[in-house]
């Protein structure tokens, strides 16, 4: 008889079909038309009842299904009074049907820790570029981003009445990333993709030094790493603190998972066990391909003002 799938891909399977349920709680959100937007630490910082319903129902989903599995969201929310609606108990049975990467065979539940961010782009979501907007939940083994899962709530929006909306990418290190077309950037090109709403003096002075061709400013983490590996832009740039762990956590590991590299501007990795602080304090530089090109230019005035 066949074994029952190892833990890791349960976890996987169960959070493809999570991130699933989250995006269709953010589409009635906004249908629905009252967003209840919450200012946290000043007007860039923003929350909504789509990231406060979504967190809900990951983090109970998730929690029912794997109790001794630490997960950590974004938003600071009681966990009691999670109604029904918002549990999903479904998984992606393809996901199952593949083999665990033999590494990852033996882990544990309480050896896992699962970064959520309900709503990556809520800015961009409060004013309707829904295109920016994901859903993301990281899962790391030994401090070290393994798998993810990043659902595009409004994937195809604007294809028409009858496209399907939104879709799922999910990935595993040692399996590869499924549910996009793995593209690289232009050859000798150098298009680099950066914030769209947390610009600074020395955002700009790291960007210029790296001579680009072209600048892409766009909302959320989730969505600069899918441009990196759909070929749209060949490297995410943001010299500056802001991002946190559940932004990085699932986009790190999808990224991996098809051969790139992330890591903060000064080239050191993310950590992502339970005990890390959640800041990401000396930004972001990642790259489907060339990552040491990039690296190379990123000025040292900007690495010396970034302390990890």
């Amino acid at each position: 008889s066949m074994a029952s799938p190892a833990l890791l891909m349960r976890v996987v399977a169960s959070a493809y079909s999570v991130a699933e349920k989250a995006a269709t709680i953010v589409r009635n959100v906004m249908s629905a038309g009252d967003l209840g937007i919450v200012e946290k630490a000043g007007p860039n910082d923003l929350q909504t009842k789509a990231d406060r319903l979504v967190q809900m129902s990951i983090c109970a989903s998730l929690a029912r299904k794997f109790p001794k599995v630490t997960i950590i969201g974004e938003e600071e929310l009681p966990t009691d009074d999670v109604t029904e609606d918002l549990i999903e108990d479904g998984h992606c049975e393809e996901i199952l049907k593949k083999p665990c990467p033999a590494q990852y065979t033996g882990i544990k539940e309480e050896e896992l820790v699962i970064w959520v961010d309900p709503l990556d782009g809520t800015k961009e979501y409060t004013e309707g570029l829904l295109d920016h907007v994901t859903v993301l939940i990281g899962i790391a083994y030994g401090g070290k981003a393994i798998a993810g899962v990043i659902n595009q709530p409004y994937y195809n929006y604007e294809a028409g009445a009858n496209a399907v909306l939104g879709r799922t990418i999910w990935g595993v290190l040692g399996m590869g990333a499924f549910g996009f077309q793995l593209t690289e950037a232009p050859a000798g090109k150098h298009i680099i993709v950066t914030t769209r709403s947390h610009s600074s003096a020395l955002v700009n002075e790291c960007i210029t030094a790296l001579n680009p061709d072209h600048v892409i400013r766009v909302g959320g983490a989730g969505n600069k790493i899918i441009q990196l590996i759909e070929g749209k832009a060949s490297a995410y740039v943001f010299a500056s603190p802001g991002c946190k762990k559940w932004d990085t956590c699932a986009p790190e590991a999808i990224l991996h998972a098809v051969g790139g590299k992330i890591t903060d501007i000064c080239g050191n990795s993310f950590q992502y066990n339970k005990e890390v602080k959640h800041m990401n304090s000396a930004g972001v530089l990642a790259t489907l391909r060339n990552y040491d090109y990039y690296a190379s230019r990123i000025p040292n005035t900007v690495k010396e003002s970034l302390v990890p």
